[in-house]
């Protein structure tokens, strides 16, 4: 039998090293590379290459989870052979929403249900609890990636869950559970299981305090799609983004509410981010972001207020902070208004986080509403880019955030020049601005 090699693993971006080091050669990391033993090659499988027109007819089939929201997030539905990375902080709700999806998948496909953090018992528990009719579904307590696979051949599951990689536990590897080389040997494992059975794989993942998912960066990219699991302690909603997914659309979001008998999805999400109460109110504004493949109507609200020391405050929730800073010097450039001596802070109601510059005009019109202590118009809503010379510059899908305003009921727009439609949705007045003078006039 040929020895097993020696190497060393990055824990930061999995680089290898054929000796240790105390600082990594690739991302300059220090003392992060660990020992890992290397796979020993082995006979080839016995697979045999095939061509297009040998693949069954149905390679665009996908399974509907029972979620319209997380059908959205996945692409259109749950693929076939497709390896699904879910992450999240601790009691979120990743169990609680991959247990209801297993119930509703099983009424037509074999669900195994793996589990190394909990008993049979806590989940037996937790269906009753959720009121789910799963009593034929498999489940299995055990740490072992080679006894859960087996498992799964054995009930012939067309759908696995496994709950959590960080327990899982491969014999082929001498290292403690959750660290690198048990992550990448495990998750290499699952993936060529998938692949190979035709079989889908959900895979929950620990979070570090950064809120990335544990391991190596690695692993993230050894799966099909990565998912992060939101959640606002304040808040009863809950979000799922994608950050990767080879079958569809990286940056989709989905909207859950939890209750008693587990999430619920919101179908309109838009309604949950605007506080109709505080839209008329001075500081703020209602804007369109674009999340995923649909627009959302989001508040922005901002409150200016004197400032107690020599260092005014900057503080953003939900927006880039550093960009704040560029759109004050612009307001002042180019507005004509300083507030240099005044604490300024921007919210995004809800806890969402925007990561797209369409957010910019809203939030300054919301920064001057308060200043001023004037509310912008009733029924207002606008969104754009503000350049370093003033410019209101075009965003994408603009007739899109256009008409998902109309349907809400707002009656005024005050939009880009470059974003001005061609045809006007019915019910609604648009006004397109070039430069923040334009915007600040149509406003106030």
């Amino acid at each position: 039998m040929p020895k097993a090699k020696i190497a060393y693993l990055c824990t930061e971006c999995g680089a290898h090293s054929v000796k240790w080091a105390g600082q990594c050669p690739e991302c300059a990391a220090w003392n992060t590379l660990a020992e890992t033993t290397l796979a020993v090659s082995k006979a080839p499988s016995g697979i045999t290459t095939k061509t297009l027109d040998e693949l069954p007819d149905d390679i665009d089939y996908r399974h509907m989870t029972g979620f319209g929201e997380f059908d959205r997030v996945l692409g259109g539905g749950l693929v076939p052979g497709a390896v699904v990375l879910l992450g999240g902080d601790p009691g979120v709700g990743k169990s609680t929403l991959l247990q209801q999806v297993s119930a509703h998948l099983m009424r037509d496909l074999s669900v195994c249900y793996a589990t190394g953090e909990e008993s049979l018992r806590q989940i037996a528990q937790r269906s009753m609890r959720l009121g789910l009719d799963a009593a034929a579904m498999n489940l299995l307590s055990d740490v072992s990636i080679e006894n859960v696979l087996s498992e799964a051949r054995k009930c012939k599951a067309r759908v696995l869950v496994i709950d959590s990689m960080q327990t899982m536990v491969s014999d082929a590897v001498p290292s403690a559970p959750g660290s690198v080389a048990q992550l990448r040997d495990g998750v290499g494992r699952i993936v060529q299981f998938a692949k190979q059975n035709d079989v889908a794989v959900f895979i929950i993942g620990h979070v570090t305090k950064e809120g990335a998912i544990a391991g190596p960066r690695v692993v993230e990219h050894m799966v099909d799609t990565v998912l992060y699991f939101e959640s606002d302690p304040a808040s009863r909603y809950s979000m799922i983004r994608s950050v990767k997914n080879r079958f569809g659309a990286s940056g989709e979001m989905g909207v859950f509410a939890m209750t008693e008998t587990g999430f619920l999805e919101v179908s309109n999400p838009s309604a949950i981010f605007l506080s109709r109460e505080s839209v008329d109110e001075p500081g703020s504004v209602v804007s369109v972001a674009w999340e995923g493949s649909r627009p959302l109507l989001v508040e922005i609200q901002a409150l200016v207020a004197d400032s107690n020391t020599n260092h005014p405050k900057r503080l953003a929730q939900g927006v880039d902070q550093n960009r704040l800073a560029l759109l004050l010097a612009v307001l002042q450039r180019h507005g004509s208004l300083s507030i240099t001596d005044e604490d300024v802070f921007v919210n995004v109601v809800g806890g969402l986080r925007i990561n797209e510059t369409s957010v910019d005009l809203p939030s300054l019109l919301a920064i001057v509403s308060s200043f001023r202590d004037r509310a912008v118009p009733e029924r207002l809503v606008c969104f754009g880019e503000i350049g370093l010379a003033g410019e209101i510059r075009p965003v994408r899908f603009g007739t899109e955030r256009i008409a998902a305003a109309a349907k809400q009921g707002f009656t005024r727009a005050i939009v880009p020049m470059g974003n001005l439609p061609k045809t006007i949705p019915a019910g609604i007045d648009v006004m397109g601005v070039r430069r923040l003078s334009e915007a600040l006039d149509a406003a106030f």
